[in-house]
């Protein structure tokens, strides 16, 4: 018989168990698992969420036509305003305006954390049901846009920013008038919805107390709310529609109408388009009188009442 050569390397123990580990711990992220997250618990069952019969709603050449006239029609509107628009000279006027002003830094930060937990809630919902993909909806961009304005100094982009977004909240409107809930199912989400898109209001009226760069243009000036309406469009038309069209996901409305959509029918992105862009254009210049013109007024009417009260004592 002969005997065996045994290798010393043969008395170490295999680790080989260890990079097979690894391998299985690595593969729970590939881009299939994380797709799973996006928008893996979007159910098509629900009526307005998705699917493939969402998609086809409208027919390849209405939504082809409507697409190409309503991204021109948005560039055009885009460039116009950019055009008439003079940031520097409106900054200027505004920081002017607004030196008076003092620094109220704790109501700014109590606003920030609280529109910070509400938000944060919203996308721990998100994960939970595996619909990452709607927090691109315009009205939680918006909601990450004013936590912006809220963390930056005024400055220059500031001012552009929180302009553009007073005429970017008929979102904010149409979701507490015609809201859309029947997806979600989770204790406190239903809640959550209509805090959210409260608090979308919240802001604005805050930031038009300060003054200062968060002034709004005069009434008469309607290239800012021009701006925001051919941006919205784009980002609509563009964006949205491209994602929901690849992965069958109705984002904002883009592929089939909402279940309490009043223009529910397959010309019913021609009315949206035609009642979102006046809308666009009016609320922001509504908000901005019930905010920034109405509450001098009232104030004056608290501290007069207040003088009235030390009197009579």
């Amino acid at each position: 018989m002969f005997r065996q050569e045994v290798s010393v390397l043969s008395f170490i123990p295999s680790c080989s168990y260890l990079f097979q580990y690894e391998k299985r711990n690595m593969s729970r992220y590939n881009i299939y698992s994380l797709l799973d997250w996006v928008y893996g618990g979007v159910d098509p069952k629900f009526e307005g969420n998705g699917g493939p019969e969402c998609a086809a709603f409208i027919s390849p050449q209405q939504r082809l036509c409507e697409t190409l006239i309503i991204v021109v029609l948005s560039v055009l509107e885009v460039f116009a305003a950019v055009w008439n628009i003079n940031v520097s000279k409106e900054h200027r006027d505004a920081v002017k305006d607004g030196r008076r002003n003092k620094e109220d830094s704790w109501g700014k930060n109590l606003l920030l954390v609280a529109l910070c937990m509400t938000f944060g809630v919203e996308v721990g919902f998100k994960f939970a049901t595996k619909t990452v993909i709607y927090l691109l909806n315009p009205c939680h961009v918006v909601t990450m846009v004013q936590i912006f304005l809220l963390a930056c100094p005024p400055c220059k982009t500031a001012m552009v920013v929180f302009r553009l977004q007073v005429h970017m909240l008929n979102g904010a409107l149409l979701a507490l008038l015609f809201p859309v809930v029947n997806t979600r199912l989770l204790p406190f989400e239903k809640e959550i919805y209509y805090i959210q898109h409260s608090m979308l209001y919240l802001v604005p009226i805050y930031l038009f107390r300060k003054g200062g760069v968060y002034k709004p243009e005069p009434l008469v000036d309607m290239w800012w709310a021009l701006l925001s309406t051919g941006i919205l469009f784009l980002y609509h038309f563009v964006f949205l529609q491209g994602l929901g069209m690849v992965t069958e996901v109705n984002l904002n409305n883009m592929l089939c109408p909402a279940v309490s959509d009043p223009f529910y029918g397959p010309w019913y992105r021609v009315w949206a388009t035609g009642h979102q862009t006046l809308l666009t254009l009016i609320h922001g210049k509504a908000l901005t009188i019930l905010c920034h013109h109405t509450a001098p007024a009232l104030r004056h009417l608290l501290d007069t009442a207040r003088l009235r009260t030390k009197k009579v004592d």
